[in-house]
């Protein structure tokens, strides 16, 4: 945890490689399913300039017009198995790599710190499995919780979330469960404002463009645009392979606004953006 709070405290945007070594994942799912695959391309995201590989073996593709079906549960067998052979590499192959464990079940957060990895990254921000605060507790890492997964948001499909201020309830329940988890004794939290998760297009762009006003929350924020249906819709309706130059547009706005880590699926082109980006600031 010592060099990632070291890492924070540096002026630049940290960069988080998103490595879905999964089946169904929205963008990628099955590019990287296999051990040997996920291994190549945690190396490649490394070699690019991430500072946090971040690494899930659950989809959290959600259900709506955009996607189809959501993603199916993953058993906590099956999730382990996707997720520690490779977190086990990265230790091995890769030294200094700080690994993120993307998941919201308490077990797998807990066999992935004990094989290395540093950071929780819950996008049920702890309501899918309460007990994963305790993990983050009891081994002092740092949890990052984000707004929009987990059982009080299982609607039928994304359309389906309406919204009386998504600025102000995003910053409320954030800061809800921030409370809980300092009461719990964590000592590192970060959060994430959850785009693209149980919110539509437009509360999407409203969160975007007011996402300054989250640095009250007083914990570092991490961004997650990355390929997201919202940045294709803004772009006509494109596919996830053809959100690239909008999902860098997106990410240096949030930096400019207040991330602290944007988490991409475009590793080097999103760096070289936010190193001019980090530089002209």
């Amino acid at each position: 945890m010592e060099e990632f709070k070291q890492l924070l405290a540096e002026p630049q945007t940290l960069i988080m490689g998103v490595l879905n070594v999964t089946p169904d994942s929205f963008s990628d799912g099955g590019v990287f399913y296999t051990a040997n695959a996920a291994t190549e391309r945690a190396v490649q995201l490394f070699s690019e300039g991430a500072d946090i590989i971040d690494i899930g073996g659950q989809s959290t593709r959600p259900a709506g017009k955009a996607y189809g079906a959501g993603a199916d549960p993953v058993s906590l067998d099956e999730e382990l198995r996707r997720v520690l052979p490779v977190i086990d590499f990265l230790v091995s192959e890769c030294p200094g790599c700080i690994i993120s464990i993307d998941t919201t079940k308490a077990e797998v957060a807990k066999r992935a710190i004990d094989s290395g990895a540093t950071i929780i990254n819950d996008v049920s921000g702890g309501t899918q499995e309460p007990e994963i605060l305790d993990v983050a507790r009891d081994f002092q890492a740092p949890i990052i919780l984000m707004h929009g997964y987990g059982p009080e948001f299982q609607k039928p499909s994304i359309e389906d979330y309406k919204y009386n201020d998504v600025v102000g309830q995003v910053g409320a329940w954030l800061e809800h469960r921030i409370a809980l988890a300092r009461e719990k004794g964590i000592e590192m939290i970060l959060a994430d404002i959850g785009f693209g998760f149980a919110k539509g297009v437009d509360d999407n762009i409203t969160l975007l463009k007011h996402h300054k006003e989250f640095e009250a929350l007083g914990v570092p924020l991490v961004l997650g645009v990355s390929r997201k249906s919202t940045i294709g819709k803004l772009l006509g309706g494109v596919g996830p392979s053809e959100r690239l130059y909008g999902s860098i547009a997106a990410a240096v706005y949030g930096a400019i606004n207040g991330a602290k880590i944007v988490r991409v699926h475009d590793m080097k082109q999103t760096k070289e953006a936010l190193r001019v980006i980090d530089e002209l600031r």
